[in-house]
């Protein structure tokens, strides 16, 4: 309840102190004015006024994940170290032959398993974060880009955990990151927002359409197999061009050139990915303010 009560004076916080606003709302019979550089100064103004919601929702989740799980932690880290195992064993047995991989291959997969699961869990987590909100969404007035945003707290957290067995098995295996690997944070920063793009899309079409949820459970299964993740990047016809399609892979592959090697072995590609993925988010964002009254019946 005290976590409940919390969320509603953060949300209605901005409407205590109105004399605060620099800049005050449009409304048109179409509903509030959202075009042009006064919709997105009014946008960026009130994701900052509700930065604090936005950390109490993280907070929120992460204690309701883990607040009464008897392994815990234990239950970020499982599904990473078997899916490794398996395809380890496959590699190993050579019942799945896999190309020549820079550092040993459970390193390898291990970390781009961990890399495939933030941005799942962000994608996943940012879709549902609308229809498992409840009355948060109808009865509150605040921003609810900011139940979507605030979702990303919980797999952000899940992945500083999955680093402890990354870490262990680095160590184990003798691999060194290279000194480049400390502008790994920057690399994670396309990745989330290709995430929170399309989770803004996908939140207003889950709460329209309930099946969403389940559509992109099998999406993210064929996904990561489409994804280089426990193998490198295919280099045959048309798995290729799948791979050059996928605005994912550019990203994946830069963060393990810089665990492997410190250098991008295509940087034009990672550009492309960090351009795509930042419009992503931004026209995400826009549909998102555009479409979310309509859909509560509000404009």
């Amino acid at each position: 309840m005290d976590e409940i009560a919390q969320l509603r004076r953060a949300a209605i916080a901005p409407e205590i102190e109105p004399r605060r606003r620099p800049m005050d709302v449009v409304y048109t019979p179409r509903g509030v004015q959202r075009d042009g550089v006064g919709g997105w100064q009014i946008m960026f103004r009130e994701l900052t006024e509700s930065s604090r919601l936005i950390w109490l929702l993280m907070l929120r989740d992460i204690s309701v994940r883990y607040r009464q799980s008897i392994l815990g932690y234990i239950w970020a880290v499982v599904p990473q170290i078997a899916t490794v195992a398996v395809f380890a064993f496959l590699h190993s047995s050579q019942v799945l032959p896999i190309g020549g991989t820079k550092i040993p291959y459970i390193a390898y997969s291990l970390w781009g398993i961990s890399m495939w699961q933030l941005f799942a869990g962000c994608l996943t987590n940012c879709a549902n974060s609308l229809t498992s909100s409840g009355s948060l969404v109808t009865k509150i007035n605040f921003p609810r880009e900011a139940l979507v945003i605030g979702a990303l707290g919980q797999p952000a957290f899940d992945f500083v955990v999955r680093l402890i067995p990354v870490v262990a098995v680095f160590i184990w295996c003798g691999v060194v990151p290279s000194w480049q690997s400390m502008f790994m944070p920057l690399l994670l920063v396309p990745i989330v927002l290709l995430a929170l793009g399309l989770g803004f899309v996908l939140s207003i079409a889950n709460l329209v359409i309930r099946d969403t949820a389940n559509a992109l459970g099998i999406a993210l299964t064929i996904g990561m197999f489409l994804t280089p993740v426990l193998y490198p990047p295919p280099v045959r016809w048309p798995f290729y061009l799948i791979n050059l399609l996928n605005p994912l892979s550019p990203l994946l592959g830069a963060s393990q050139d810089l665990v492997a090697g410190g250098f991008l072995t295509q940087p034009e590609m990672f550009a492309a990915a960090c351009i795509f993925s930042m419009g992503l988010f931004f026209g995400g964002w826009h549909a998102f303010r555009i479409t979310i009254l309509r859909v509560l019946g509000y404009a």
